[in-house]
């Protein structure tokens, strides 16, 4: 049984055999698909599965924490599976690859800054909108 399915069934959803194919395939995803995709490999698995039950169940999975939506101005909202180590995203805008890094440096600089204005951070996101360097550009 995937993560995302054993969450599901924490939480106390009812896992359809639909659900648990959707389940699987978000859990199985190495990048953060949007539903077309994911309608797309799951249909693949399981051929009765509708895109209106991907919608649905994207939907379920999202308001009960269990993944996490993201919107990197490609029109799409694309998602991840939720409570996974923290990471930030650098998005290429030429191609639209999803880089997930982690960075101390970062993290130590967001904390000190909400410090410095009288806060103590207890969540955030960081996207990087990027293109790939030119050569010899730095």
């Amino acid at each position: 049984m995937d993560r995302i399915e054993k969450l599901c069934l924490e939480k106390g959803m009812r896992m359809t055999d639909q659900r648990k194919v959707i389940a699987r395939v978000l859990s199985q995803a190495q990048d953060h698909p949007d539903v077309e995709e994911l309608y797309r490999r799951s249909s693949a698995v399981d051929p009765n599965i509708s895109i209106a039950t991907v919608y649905r169940t994207v939907r379920l999975f999202e308001e009960a924490g269990i993944i996490a939506r993201h919107d990197f101005r490609d029109g799409r909202s694309r998602y991840e599976q939720a409570g996974e180590e923290h990471h930030d995203h650098l998005i290429d805008m030429k191609s639209g690859q999803v880089i997930e890094f982690i960075d101390e440096e970062i993290e130590r600089l967001q904390h000190m800054i909400a410090a410095r204005l009288g806060f103590r951070l207890i969540d955030h996101r960081l996207e990087l909108y990027a293109v790939p360097l030119e050569p010899g550009e730095t």
